[in-house]
């Protein structure tokens, strides 16, 4: 099996996903998963593609993630993750997309507009 390449992107994040046969070893930006997500629940987030289709120890991941924060980074992590196994066996999409794993979030930060202290917020009106 060659190497399977996908992007996930959440935010202003962005996720390159390799997927490749392996023992379900996930190296992020060079380093493991485990250090890179320190909280059990970024950790779960990430690799919750594999739970979701029972692939887990069947894939190594390698990915390399830049921008947004963690969250952010873990949500587009499991997007890619999710697109991947997708082109691996099209009998995944139908679970995954169930879950909304499929789905870009398109949720983003509003702009700060000229004349305002940020973007809805105002500066305090006066009368007099």
């Amino acid at each position: 099996m060659e190497v399977i390449n996908t992007i996930g992107r959440r935010k202003t994040a962005v996720a390159r996903v390799y997927l490749k046969e392996g023992s379900g070893q996930m190296t992020i930006n060079h380093r493991d998963v485990k250090e890179y997500f320190p909280t059990s629940v970024l950790q779960y987030t990430a690799s919750e593609a594999f739970e979701v289709t029972q692939t887990g120890q069947k894939f190594d991941v390698t990915a390399n993630i830049g921008g947004g924060g963690y969250k952010g980074q873990a949500e587009a992590l499991r997007m890619g993750i999710a697109r991947a196994l997708i082109k691996l066996n099209p009998d995944y999409r139908k679970p995954l997309k169930d879950k909304g794993l499929l789905t870009r979030d398109p949720r983003m930060v509003e702009r700060k507009k000229p004349g305002q202290p940020g973007a809805r917020k105002k500066f305090q009106f006066s009368k007099r």
